[in-house]
């Protein structure tokens, strides 16, 4: 089986590292190709304005200064002399759930693989500024990442889909389970802008988060993360309301 690896933190990141470990240990043709710095919140951008350039640190790693769609794609395109049978991206330092995955170079990453027809799964460590008790920010994704992953490799992928993986903050002795769940939504009020002046008396804005809060709603990736679930949501390229055709259709009958 032929892996490739990628991510939005870039090469040098922890995250990148242990999926490249849990990688080597389903194949031993494992392929690496990601953003040469940290590419967080790039969503599925794709480098048009200037020349994105490759450097190869080992015979089968590589990066790119480019967004992790362009990773993705000069993986595929130019590293790769045939497509690989899995494409992983991650482990993503922090969460991507509900609506912020439309925000996530890690999912977009994903979504670029399944684009070119490669199974393709995304991964996130859900993160807060305190560490978990065994000191180890990933210590769940290490203790039941590669066990995820597995269970998933003889499962076939719809065209165009692909799945998002959280890991709750916790140990991984205390996560609760698995479970299978839908895309939630978040409070849009959450986000912030915080206005600043710099040294010249200029001003400046600096986009926030609060804590992520969990959705009314029951099945949901946010609902899985609050109770120290692993959540695991299949995703879709088709973005169609095919509910609404018809109706916008008799608007221009």
């Amino acid at each position: 089986m032929r892996i490739l690896v990628t991510n939005d933190d870039g090469i040098h990141a922890p995250g990148i590292a242990l999926l490249e470990e849990i990688a080597h240990a389903i194949s031993d043709d494992v392929w690496v190709c990601a953003p040469s710095d940290n590419q967080t919140g790039a969503g599925h951008s794709l480098t048009l304005s200037m020349p994105v350039r490759m450097r190869k640190h080992t015979d089968r790693r590589f990066s790119v200064t480019g967004t992790p769609t362009d990773a993705v794609n000069i993986g595929l395109k130019q590293v790769l002399d045939s497509p690989p049978d899995l494409l992983l991206s991650g482990i993503n330092a922090g969460a991507n759930l509900g609506d912020d995955i439309t925000y996530s170079g890690t999912v977009s990453a994903a979504m670029e693989g399944a684009l070119a027809g490669v199974k393709s799964i995304a991964l996130s460590q859900v993160m807060t500024r305190e560490r978990p008790p065994s000191g180890d920010r990933f210590d769940a994704a290490r203790g039941w990442a590669e066990k995820v992953i597995r269970l998933m490799l003889d499962v076939p992928f719809a065209p165009r889909t692909l799945v998002t993986v959280n890991f709750p903050w916790c140990d991984a002795k205390d996560v609760s389970g698995v479970r299978v769940v839908r895309q939630g939504f978040h409070d849009y009020a959450r986000s912030s802008v915080v206005e600043a002046h710099d040294p010249r008396g200029f001003p400046y804005y600096w986009f926030g988060l609060d804590a992520i809060e969990n959705t009314p709603d029951h099945g949901t990736d946010l609902e899985a993360i609050e109770g120290n679930a692993i959540s695991v949501t299949p995703l879709q390229l088709d973005l169609t309301h095919h509910a609404s055709l018809e109706r916008l259709g008799e608007c221009f009958g």
